[in-house]
């Protein structure tokens, strides 16, 4: 078993945690979710591909706002964290292109963030 396959079934055992939960919690969700195991799954990737898109609105609204083109910091957090529920989801599928793609993306917002902090904390230094 190589180490995408053992991360896609920790990551399906998670989802199959989460389904039981939600039919704990919403008990009516059951003949949904049993029938449609998946269905987390694809949730948990639309709920990351929103993430991801709305990185894109933050930034025109902030550009609009200012009246330049600006990339607020939130435009990275909104990047990070739909990258990395992206990654899951495309782990979960087993999709290296998906996989190689995000796993850069996330490196690059993080690098970005870093060196976001590290100007701010120079600049309180001086």
């Amino acid at each position: 078993m190589n180490f995408i396959s053992f991360l896609s079934t920790q990551i399906e055992k998670g989802a199959i945690f989460l389904n039981e939960l939600i039919i704990v919690i919403l008990p009516f969700m059951e003949p949904y979710l049993l029938d449609h195991p998946e269905a987390i799954m694809i949730t948990i990737g639309f709920g990351g591909q929103a993430l991801f898109a709305t990185r894109f609105i933050i930034q025109w609204i902030s550009s609009e706002n200012a009246g330049k083109s600006v990339i607020p910091i939130a435009f990275w957090y909104f990047s990070i964290s739909g990258g990395l529920v992206l990654l899951t989801y495309a782990i979960w599928r087993q999709d290296p292109v998906i996989i190689a793609g995000q796993s850069v993306g996330v490196f690059i917002y993080a690098r970005n963030l870093y060196f976001i902090y590290r100007e701010k904390k120079l600049g309180n230094n001086s």
